[in-house]
């Protein structure tokens, strides 16, 4: 089989998990598709995927390879396209990952616009409040909240958000609003999915402090935690694009704001670097030109 065409299964299998959807996907028979991989792994000497009876996945080479290959078909594509004079038609599937709450209220709208723009693109978004591996999960864009480790995908900032405490008016006016994070402990605490734990960590006067919290509920919904908090259970961490809505509008009050953490980074994250497609090129631009103008993630 000729290599590109095997590089190109072989990405399909990453991008879709597994041996059998790849092939429908890109109308080859199934065991075409297994004997390209294996053809790639004897012509390379290692073991691009692990195979189980119920799942595939990429190894860290297979990882590796998988992002060279989606350079190398991408900057073929590009020099096909200059040679023959003809503007490249924006196609294909886009996927895109961002935190639920994000993703839902944020994100959203930047995919339907950029879907109205380019109709020959379908787009498969995954609001899931976890990190998710762009290369093992075929995924083209993610939007991250928080520090970035060095993962070698490239990264653009675009905003930064507050990790606020916040209860509802009603739940003041009974409970009282606290004034020092010791407070914490005469208060009804709502741990959610972004502070799970025994202690939140404030800073004061650039002093780091810690406040252990006994939650009496625990959920790894935000959403669940921010409706908690608005039917006045309790004072809830969260972080402030999650009750920006609310507090504007009064349902919700932050409190302790002289003590919060600093702000952590809202970045658009991606793997293919400069060489990226004209695909995920087209929605790199949109999405950095709409979340740098949007106000809730351009806190001072």
């Amino acid at each position: 089989m000729d290599r590109l065409q095997a590089m190109e299964l072989f990405l399909a299998v990453v991008e879709d998990g597994g041996f059998a959807s790849a092939a429908r996907r890109m109308k080859q028979p199934a065991p075409a598709v297994t004997r390209a991989v294996a053809e790639l792994e004897a012509r390379l000497g290692v073991r691009l995927l692990h195979r189980t009876t119920r799942v595939v996945r990429v190894t860290e080479a297979g990882a590796r390879y998988a992002a060279d290959c989606r350079r190398l078909l991408a900057e073929i594509r590009d020099a096909e396209e200059a040679a023959s004079g003809v503007q490249a038609v924006i196609q294909g599937t886009l996927t895109v990952t961002a935190p639920m709450l994000l993703g839902a209220v944020h994100v959203n709208p930047i995919v339907l616009e950029y879907l109205r723009l380019y109709p020959g693109v379908d787009a498969r978004c995954w609001f899931v409040d976890r990190v998710v591996n762009l290369i093992e999960e075929g995924v083209d864009v993610a939007v991250r909240v928080g520090d970035l480790p060095d993962s070698g995908l490239h990264a653009v900032r675009v905003g930064q958000v507050r990790q606020v405490l916040c209860a509802s008016p009603d739940y003041l006016r009974h409970a009282g609003t606290p004034t020092t994070p010791q407070d914490l402990a005469h208060h009804t605490v709502i741990a959610a999915a972004m502070s799970v734990g025994s202690e939140w960590r404030f800073v004061k006067d650039g002093v780091g402090m810690r406040q252990p919290i006994q939650p009496r509920l625990t959920t790894t919904s935000n959403d669940a935690a921010v409706r908690a908090m608005l039917n006045g259970f309790g004072i809830a961490r969260m972080l402030s694009y999650q009750v920006a809505e609310h507090v504007q509008q009064g349902r919700a009050v932050m409190v302790l704001r002289d003590v919060e953490p600093p702000p952590l980074p809202v970045h658009v994250v991606y793997s293919e670097g400069r060489h990226a497609s004209q695909k995920v090129r087209g929605f790199l631009d949109l999405a950095v030109e709409r979340l740098r103008a949007d106000p809730v993630l351009q806190l001072p």
